[in-house]
């Protein structure tokens, strides 16, 4: 006489179901990477939606995928997992196991049509919106409301060295002059040349000869190996098409025991601010940038967080490079 299956043996089954499928897996590597909705995924694997949504609901059922909105758009993510889960073991190692599993050649390219696609869209909202940059910027923070929080962890964060610093998206430059100071090298990186121009501007005033402007996107990176003892993201992952692939480009340009600097919203409800500000994404939760850093090669330092009048709360993570 056989007895009836526990909820974990039910648990089990499901998602031993979920990961025994070749689709599925592939759907799985690619949300480890970055949230993406139904359609894209639609456009990404040439599947009909009404199959891709059996898919997602098969994954969630599963506790392997879970939804986050974004604004009226629901965009899909792999879980974050409990430690305290049952199965957190197996569904850890069905995640790790597929953090490095590639796309083929033809859906890849599909994948980097939508990235290309989101990059215009943030791109071409800088571009027309430059001149209005620090107005809009101050409907959520005014830099001077956080900039004392960023400098003191800057400041605190023990590094290799200070000769070569690293600012993804420097917007209108306000960064700079502090680390023209603390390094004997800075670079920044921005994909808009509308907001490189006005970070000239200020370079030129404040006569600032260590930075190094670059019209690029993270992939320029590549031509960095293991060169800066420091990397600052200010406000800037909700721009970007696909925040977790940052991590990973800055981690190839980071020195053994470098550090991360990320200063960005908390998840929040505000979606006024996606077409006011031009934001691709409604904040993050702090596992999430937690997650990111870790699977690009990065273990967690300090943390802190700033909660403003208007309802935004804004997080400073620091993260060293293992």
């Amino acid at each position: 006489m056989t007895e009836s299956n526990t909820p974990v043996q039910s648990e089990l089954a499901g998602l031993f179901k979920a990961a025994g499928d070749n689709l599925r897996l592939d759907i799985l590597a690619l949300l480890s990477r970055g949230s993406y909705g139904v359609l894209e995924l639609v456009e990404v694997f040439d599947v009909k939606q009404s199959g891709m949504s059996h898919h997602l609901k098969v994954l969630a059922n599963a506790g392997l995928v879970s939804t986050r909105r974004e604004g009226n758009s629901i965009f899909y993510r792999s879980a974050v997992l409990n430690p305290i889960d049952p199965l957190f073991n197996a569904k850890q190692a069905i995640q790790l196991s597929l953090v490095n599993l590639n796309l083929d050649k033809e859906a890849q390219t599909r994948l980097d049509n939508i990235h290309t696609s989101r990059s215009k869209v943030s791109s071409d909202f800088f571009s027309e919106n430059a001149s209005k940059f620090r107005e809009q910027q101050e409907l959520i923070a005014a830099f001077s409301v956080y900039e004392p929080s960023v400098k003191d962890l800057l400041k605190q964060t023990p590094l290799p060295s200070r000769n070569a610093v690293l600012e993804i998206g420097p917007g209108e430059g306000e960064l700079l002059p502090l680390l023209d100071q603390e390094f004997d090298q800075v670079v920044a990186i921005d994909n808009s040349q509308a907001m490189l121009d006005k970070a000239e501007s200020l370079v030129k005033e404040k006569d600032l000869n260590k930075v190094e402007l670059v019209h690029s996107d993270t992939e320029a990176l590549n031509d960095y190996p293991e060169h800066f003892d420091c990397a600052l993201m200010n406000m800037v992952l909700h721009h970007t098409p696909a925040p977790q692939q940052i991590f990973i480009d800055v981690s190839r340009s980071i020195k053994a025991d470098g550090a991360i600097l990320v200063t960005d919203l908390c998840n929040h409800e505000q979606e006024w601010a996606r077409e006011a500000c031009g934001d691709l994404w409604m904040g993050f939760e702090p596992e999430e940038l937690n997650r990111w850093a870790a699977e690009a090669g990065f273990s967690p330092g300090q943390s802190s967080y700033l909660a403003l009048r208007n309802g935004f709360q804004i997080q400073f993570q620091q993260y060293f490079k293992r």
